[in-house]
């Protein structure tokens, strides 16, 4: 695989990671540029395990995990999204200071694990394919941890516009990147 294709896929893999570390930053009260980067830190040094992992499991048993990471994504992120919802509906004052200043690291890895999961089934793929795949991982890691940082970043700026709605759209996101994963896996039904 050639240097534009990996940094194509290192994007692509991004996305689901950009999309909710806006809706983490949107919840949170004006998150800074260091709490910016430690979830992008989380974000991307988990996406970059997660290719790996699934190379190394892709060498001996592909059919199996690929049955079941789909599901594991979308209830990882239900529940997830499901609890900024509850949070979001919860009777607050619009002006409440007692927002949240940073998530938690086992947050942040929850959603993180849930995000990377399409990472894991692409180290799959990659074990079938000649790539160097701790450099595709690096890659991915990299370009993770640049859109999860840049999205807290747009997050702390539509946060403050949504009020109280932030954090119940941002839930809806989470919950809206599981069910694309469950529907976009072929034979989600099973």
């Amino acid at each position: 695989m050639n240097l534009s294709a990996t940094l194509i896929l290192a994007f692509g893999m991004s996305m689901d990671a950009f999309a909710a570390s806006i809706s983490k930053g949107a919840a949170l009260n004006r998150p800074c540029l260091r709490e910016a980067l430690r979830t992008g830190l989380i974000f991307g040094v988990i996406e970059a395990i997660t290719p790996l992992i699934g190379w190394g499991l892709g060498l001996f048993a592909s059919q199996y995990i690929m049955q079941w990471s789909h599901w594991v994504a979308f209830v990882l992120l239900f529940i997830l999204g499901t609890r900024m919802i509850i949070e979001g509906l919860k009777d607050k004052p619009d002006n409440d200071l007692t927002t949240a200043i940073r998530h938690s690291f086992w947050i942040l890895a929850a959603t993180a694990i849930g995000t990377s999961l399409d990472a894991l089934a692409i180290g799959v793929g990659l074990a079938l394919l000649e790539v160097n795949i701790i450099q595709t991982a690096v890659f991915i890691g990299m370009a993770t941890l640049l859109m999860s940082t840049l999205g807290i970043m747009v997050g702390r700026f539509i946060g403050p516009l949504l009020g109280k709605w932030a954090e119940i759209l941002g839930g809806v996101v989470l919950i809206g990147i599981g069910l694309n994963i469950l529907l976009e896996h072929p034979g989600y039904l099973h």
